[in-house]
């Protein structure tokens, strides 16, 4: 296998895995919602146009996304200091606490299909997220670089 299906592997598998996730928690909240809390949580207070760009969804899509959200107190809507046209939004301490309260059911919904790991499993698993965690720890900063340049 070269590096570059060993990555394919990893992503294709990671998405399937948040699949198993969401099916077995029944939780109904769309991903969206969950990504934007933890885009929020990594990069702090974002204007919608960015928040968007990060998330991977249309600017009217985060928009409606983002009005829910306030409505349910999970965020919080501001004008931009530097631009009183742009509106920042900035996660609650209700929205994070809603996304640790669904990373732990996450992680319940999901350990059952671990448990038959050995040590050397374990081990080979946690060193692949310590990997990935670093090198998404660099991609955050360098996203947090771009969008400090943006503003």
């Amino acid at each position: 296998m070269t590096h570059d299906q060993d990555i394919e592997t990893l992503i294709v598998a990671a998405h399937a895995l948040t699949r198993v996730a969401a099916l077995e928690t029944t939780n109904e909240t769309p991903s969206a919602q969950w990504r934007t809390l933890t885009i929020l949580r990594d990069h702090g207070p974002l204007r919608i146009g960015e928040l968007a760009r990060l998330s991977r969804v249309t600017q009217p899509g985060m928009t409606r996304l983002v009005g829910q959200m306030a409505e349910s107190g999970l965020v919080a809507k501001k004008a931009d200091a530097a631009d009183s046209r742009a509106t920042m939004v900035e996660v609650t301490s209700l929205g994070l606490e809603a996304l640790h309260t669904w990373l732990l059911q996450l992680t319940a919904a999901l350990a059952p299909h671990f448990d038959d790991l050995d040590a050397e499993e374990w081990g080979a698993l946690r060193i692949t997220a310590q990997i990935l965690t670093r090198k998404l720890d660099r991609t955050r900063t360098a996203e947090a670089q771009t969008t400090g340049a943006a503003r």
